[in-house]
């Protein structure tokens, strides 16, 4: 399909992933028009500036969304999970839900022509076998897209690489999350993520229908924390957090670590190469772009304990 005078909607445009959509989109060629609730803020300007159409829009109005929605071709819905990066405090599984339906049904009210839903590796998994609630949630907003028909693919990517460049696993001069030293875990960069959604639009005799989950590599985070101090020349152990203390903060969270280091997430990545061969392994992605923005967190890091 060529995307001359055709309009991609992105939700969540201010995001990890909605940014990385809109830069794929706009290098290809699409209109983009660009969802915030905050048009004003910093990263709303950077989008018009890049050439997205800024609109205000919140996941919890529907009448905002179907608004904005109107005329475009296209929707990319991407919506927060509990306990992941960026997630507002206080956000909870029925909003993820209530904010992923309200996207799908908007699509629905304004006719769009292909919806492009990011959910998660093992959603699929969740019928006969005990999964985390971020799976159950994006398996419910999956559910609710396929009762309305809507034209759509579902991308299920599985840990972002990007979780290591900022305080959710840095802390401390160290590196430290639920997954245990010897757990092998599937990672994908989110600028991959944006790059298969670019191709989904513009293929939708292929794509529409399809649900693919998507991984590019895959390793210990003993092996993530040595690449990275590799990549920085500084030294970096990782640490297990218990998870127990984790339970204490959060059951749900916890349980997704114990599902991880159990049963994990089960990607095809040698069919994600054949989809996008141009996808980068954890050490391409850290010379690229994940070595200086964990650089530049902890020198933040460093010079906020300095002035405290």
């Amino acid at each position: 399909m060529t995307p001359t005078n055709k309009t991609v909607v992105v939700v969540g445009a201010t995001g990890l992933q909605g940014r990385a959509v809109t830069r794929h989109l706009l290098r290809d060629g699409w209109r983009v028009r660009a969802l915030t609730r905050d048009p004003d803020g910093d990263g709303a300007r950077a989008l018009a500036r890049a050439g997205a159409q800024v609109m205000r829009a919140r996941m919890e109005d529907v009448a905002s969304l179907t608004a904005a929605a109107e005329g475009a071709w296209g929707l990319f819905s991407v919506q927060p999970t509990v306990g992941s990066p960026g997630a507002a405090p206080g956000f909870t599984t029925e909003d993820e839900v209530r904010w992923g339906v309200n996207v799908a049904e908007a699509a629905h009210a304004a006719g769009v022509g292909h919806l492009v839903f990011t959910s998660v590796a093992g959603a699929d998994r969740h019928p006969g076998e005990k999964v985390p609630v971020n799976l159950v949630s994006k398996w419910r907003i999956e559910r609710r897209i396929a009762e309305l028909g809507l034209p759509a693919t579902i991308l299920r990517p599985v840990s972002f690489m990007e979780n290591f460049t900022g305080g959710y696993a840095l802390r401390n001069g160290i590196l430290s999350t639920g997954i245990a030293p010897d757990t092998v875990q599937q990672l994908i960069a989110v600028d991959d993520v944006g790059a298969v959604t670019a191709l989904a639009f513009s293929r939708p005799r292929e794509w529409i229908g399809q649900a693919v989950s998507l991984a590019t590599d895959e390793l210990t985070p003993v092996q993530v924390a040595e690449a990275v101090g590799k990549a920085l020349g500084i030294p970096l152990p990782y640490v297990q957090i218990p998870i127990e203390v984790i339970r204490d903060l959060s059951e749900d969270f916890a349980y997704a670590n114990e599902w991880l280091n159990e049963r994990g997430y089960r990607a095809d990545i040698p069919a994600t190469r054949r989809i996008h061969p141009a996808a980068m392994d954890f050490s391409t992605w850290l010379r690229r772009t994940g070595a200086a923005r964990i650089s530049a967190f902890l020198d933040s890091a460093r010079t906020a304990g300095q002035g405290a």
